[in-house]
């Protein structure tokens, strides 16, 4: 059983909604049609009657009759509510009101990042048309960053197909997508939002490795510094917020992942080859090691899933599948 077919009873249950802002990719329609239909969460489709129509051709399907919502961001009741709030929060950068309305009814990942803002929807998801930069952007603007995090960064999820040593069938991996080359202080924003997304995800007690090329001061370097300053003030900060989650490093991968590795190199650590999430120096090295693990082990990578941000928002690749913006709103819901 894949980590997603976990994920979707345990979404269903939360009984929230989600906006999709791409309503005129007909992959988004079949998505969408199929989240109710299987009882997933309320959806909100964002999209001009013209593009909704033609995206239900492709499809075959009808949001309408799913139980799906349509808003049209140019006509919608709500644009004058949104447009307060992106005014309210972008004021300071020289936002006027007329330009925040204008914003809201011609800029949908606006128009839905500021549901979300508003409680409207509990998440967004798109991507398979926007890019990644104005996913982040409107996301930044509208959203903002979670309380005690100044980065936003992104995890993947990873579905091995044969457990590890320790018994773990899914690890995290991060940032392998987002930021190239974090100092120790992002690291730790980075590393905090992974714990609590592993907790929101999977549901078990993190247990995150800094992964470098030393373990416990076995090679002396800049680069290795770096991790395990980044090690110590991640243990000082969720000590300080009583957040549970185990925390180690500098180490290797192996000695992360392999029992027998770990007592040997980390004995007396607090990982001792049972890491279920890592945390890579950099992103370099965080996205070569999660391809690496998918071509040759087997893996399902799942991701880039967003995190860091005060409330939901997933990127999506811009070849994906229905079943892949599927399973990006099952995650995004648990996120919340």
């Amino acid at each position: 059983m894949s980590i997603l077919d976990v994920m979707i009873p345990r979404a269903a249950a939360l009984k929230k909604a989600l906006v999709l802002p791409e309503g005129q990719d007909p992959r988004v329609v079949t998505a969408a049609v199929k989240a109710r239909a299987l009882g997933l969460c309320e959806v909100a489709v964002l999209g001009s009657p013209q593009e909704i129509a033609a995206a239900e051709a492709r499809a075959g399907a009808t949001l309408a009759q799913a139980g799906v919502r349509v808003i049209d961001p140019a006509s919608s009741e709500l644009a004058p509510q949104l447009a307060d709030l992106l005014y309210a929060r972008r004021k300071s950068k020289g936002l006027t009101e007329a330009e925040a309305l204008e914003t809201v009814r011609t800029n949908r990942l606006y128009f839905g990042n500021l549901m979300v803002a508003a409680d409207l929807v509990q998440g967004l998801v798109a991507g398979s048309i926007a890019s990644t930069g104005d996913m982040l952007r409107s996301a930044f603007h509208c959203v903002g960053t979670a309380a005690g995090i100044r980065l936003a960064s992104s995890t993947f999820i990873m579905d091995l197909r044969a457990p590890t040593a320790s018994g773990d069938t899914t690890l995290l991996f991060a940032d392998c997508a987002v930021n190239p080359c974090p100092t120790a202080e992002e690291l730790v924003d980075i590393a905090h939002a992974t714990a609590l997304s592993y907790r929101k995800l999977v549901g078990k007690t993190p247990r995150l490795a800094f992964l470098s090329f030393s373990t416990r001061g076995s090679a002396s370097h800049a680069l290795v510094d770096k991790v395990r300053v980044a090690a110590e003030l991640t243990r000082k900060r969720f000590a300080e917020l009583g957040l549970d989650a185990v925390v180690d490093g500098e180490m290797q991968a192996d000695a992360a992942l392999v029992p027998s590795v770990g007592a040997s190199k980390n004995k007396g650590g607090a990982i001792m080859g049972d890491a279920n999430v890592l945390i890579f120096p950099d992103l370099q090295a965080g996205n070569i090691c999660y391809k690496l693990i998918e071509r040759l082990a087997g893996a399902t990578a799942i991701g880039p899933v967003i995190q860091g941000l005060a409330k939901p928002v997933n990127d999506l690749s811009r070849g994906c599948s229905s079943d892949d913006i599927f399973g990006t709103m099952c995650i995004t819901l648990l996120q919340g």
